[in-house]
């Protein structure tokens, strides 16, 4: 019998040791996971930093280097291309989403606008889902209509404008034209 309470006694001892080596390799693995949220968060700060200086120099610095000296494009030592060209960047806020939308519609440019409705069903309303939108309003259901113009659809509209001389409403598009460097090697 002795034996036995020893086994018991060693059983015991063994599962609390086992207990501690756990919760201890669960507070390392847990402060592993801490240290790599600060090393993800402190690289990630460090390439947004590095990002922005790249975008300086590709659209700032060097550009208007290369239009003082009169040049579009020009080759390194290597072979590497450096090309100028134009680029454009547009946005729709909130604050002009209306007179975005007006201008397009009464430029014939309406048709690049979006117009999505959205209706919620449950479980087993398949066939009611599959019913013209016109319905849904009628068997209760609330739905959400959302209108929008796809980013690269209005860069390719406002570059289109710019470019035939139409009078687009620049600040009301958040319209930025700007030339950037292209590196090909």
């Amino acid at each position: 019998m002795p034996n036995n309470i020893f086994d018991e006694m060693t059983n015991d001892a063994s599962q609390e040791i086992a207990t501690e080596i756990s919760i201890e390799n669960l507070s390392k693995l847990a402060a592993q996971i801490v240290e790599l949220e600060s090393v993800i968060a402190t690289k990630e700060t460090e390439l947004n930093e590095e990002k922005a200086k790249y975008r300086r120099l590709t659209e700032e610095i060097l550009p208007s280097k290369m239009e003082e000296l009169g040049i579009s494009e020009f080759k390194l030592a290597d072979g590497t291309k450096i090309n100028l060209s134009r680029f454009y960047s547009a946005k729709i806020t909130d604050e002009n989403r209306q007179a975005c939308f007006k201008y397009l519609e009464d430029n014939g440019l309406g048709d690049v606008i979006k117009n999505t409705v959205t209706a919620n069903f449950g479980r087993g309303e398949d066939d009611t889902a599959n019913s013209l939108a016109n319905r849904l309003e009628k068997e209760g259901f609330t739905t959400q209509t959302k209108k929008w113009v796809e980013p690269m659809t209005l860069k390719a509209v406002v570059r289109e404008q710019v470019e035939s001389g139409n009078d687009l409403p620049l600040e009301t598009f958040n319209v930025y034209i700007g030339q950037k460097v292209k590196v090909k090697k």
